[in-house]
């Protein structure tokens, strides 16, 4: 039995601001007499646009207005019940030692392979066996790094109440289900979120069984299609378009996205995310290039944001933030220890399977021109990064945002450097055209700022010492005892 639309939506606008609206209460209106679960189910149905949330008692209010603001995201693990929801999927799959013998040997395989196919640029294909592993590998990292990202949108109120999202090759739900926890926590249940994920693998089953884990107010819709067929102006106006570690796997990841962007609403975000590889998070920063054109476009809210008005950079643009590791899943634990001799491979380190690292690529974009900071650099102060070639073995003045953690201690470089190098942070005011690097050599109290800042933060470095590194083909912007940084915006 079906509900009259029109008399449910005039029903609901007439006692919203009266009392909480109740289902077996409001059957009566309706000549058909529909029992209550019915008009229930039409009225979790019609929410987002009767803009109304359900209550723990099956009453509806309405939804609150506003936005929300960082709730402190701490992403230590992946909750417990998301993994449950994992387990016992390969518990149905494969039996209690799914991570032992054939089974295990072909998880492990999955994620290796899967693993070289991003590090390649390969394109990525799953079965059902590589859904498990790209699970049981990336769904803690991938939850955890959506949080952060957030709270560039929510420390500036950019994050409504009522929300609809659109997630673009949803995957298994990392950050679907980051997002809903953090909406959760930052309004106290009190959101009202439409998401629609579109994922066209094998993945889209086990998507739907952990967003079977989201609340009442949290809607979901997963749509098989791909995101090259997919109408996107279809769901209405969109407050949220999410391409998470799916752009390097498009065959047209910037006019994809450019597309999509026709139904993102002025005050809405584009949110892309990709892994911190070499491949993939220069591939993102691709994509942004191409959108946010100086002329038209949507702007860089956040990270790499653009100091100099009508400026477009040009380097290699890898950029990525890294944040605490997660822990282990049990999961991760269970699939490391269960190699035996026949899934013996030499390239395997110990740790292979334990995925905690947090550290990732991502971008803001706004159809509105909105910028996390408006700050600006003036030319009357500041050397530009585009014209850093005239300044080389002089010291000058500069704004420019950090764009990574201390890369001296990661991977090649600080094998390449010794155990002990200067601390080295990429740069950039968005008018670069090659990579620039901020070299500590000597850290003081007056340029402590440049290790202690946050990524994507706005600094000034005054009477820094300009060199050219002949072996990275970048400038280096040399702080030593001399050299003044501040933080001009977190």
């Amino acid at each position: 039995m079906s509900v009259d639309k029109e008399l449910l939506y005039n029903t609901v606008n007439y006692l919203r601001e009266v009392r909480p609206i109740d289902p077996a209460e409001i059957q009566e209106y309706f000549e058909s007499g529909p029992h209550p679960a019915v008009v229930r189910q039409a009225l979790r149905e019609e929410a987002f646009d009767l803009g109304i949330i359900e209550q723990a008692d099956g009453t509806f209010t309405p939804a609150p207005e506003g936005s929300v603001s960082p709730p402190g995201w701490e992403a230590e693990r992946l909750p417990a019940n998301y993994e449950h929801v994992v387990a016992d999927r390969l518990l149905e799959r494969f039996g209690a030692n799914w991570h032992q013998g054939k089974s295990g040997d072909a998880l492990r395989q999955a994620i290796r392979r899967l693993k070289a196919d991003y590090y390649h640029g390969n394109p990525v294909e799953y079965d059902e066996t590589a859904v498990l592993g790209y699970a049981i590998y990336h769904l803690p990292d991938y939850y955890a790094a959506m949080g952060y990202i957030l709270d560039d949108l929510t420390e500036n109120g950019n994050l409504p109440r009522q929300l609809r999202v659109l997630d673009v090759g949803a995957g298994v739900g990392g950050p679907a289900l980051a997002l809903h926890d953090y909406l959760q926590e930052a309004s106290d249940g009190e959101m009202l979120v439409d998401y629609h994920a579109l994922e066209p693998s094998p993945a889209a089953d086990l998507l739907e069984e952990l967003l079977a884990e989201t609340g009442r107010n949290f809607r979901t819709t997963v749509h098989r299609e791909t995101a090259e067929a997919f109408d996107s102006e279809s769901l209405g106006d969109i407050d949220l378009l999410s391409f998470c570690n799916v752009l390097s796997e498009l065959s047209d990841p910037a006019g994809t996205a450019e597309r999509y962007l026709d139904a993102v609403v002025e005050d809405g975000t584009l949110l892309a995310m990709a892994p911190a590889d070499l491949e993939t998070s220069t591939g993102l920063r691709a994509v942004e290039r191409t959108l946010a054109r100086p002329d038209s476009g949507p702007s860089v809210y956040s990270p790499t944001l653009r100091l100099w008005p009508g400026e477009t950079p040009a380097d290699r643009g890898w950029s990525f933030d890294a944040r605490p590791d997660v822990e282990a899943l049990q999961l991760q634990k269970r699939l490391e220890t269960g190699r035996g001799q026949s899934d013996a491979d030499p390239e395997d380190a110990e740790g292979t399977f334990l995925k905690t690292t947090v550290q990732f690529s991502y971008s803001l974009l706004r159809p509105d021109g909105a910028r996390r900071v408006d700050i600006r650099a003036s030319p009357d102060r500041h050397a530009k990064a585009a014209e850093m070639d005239r300044h080389v073995s002089n010291r000058v003045d500069l704004l420019t945002v950090k764009l990574s953690p201390d890369l001296s201690r990661q991977g090649e470089r600080k094998r390449e450097y010794g155990s002990d190098p200067n601390p080295l942070f990429k740069i950039g005011d968005g008018s670069e055209q090659v990579e620039q690097y901020a070299v500590l050599t000597f850290e003081s109290s007056l340029n402590g700022a440049l290790r202690e800042a946050p990524y994507g933060a706005v600094l000034s470095f005054e009477n820094v010492l300009v060199l050219w590194n002949d072996d990275e083909g970048a400038h280096n912007l040399v702080v030593d005892g001399e050299t003044v940084v501040d933080l001009v915006a977190p």
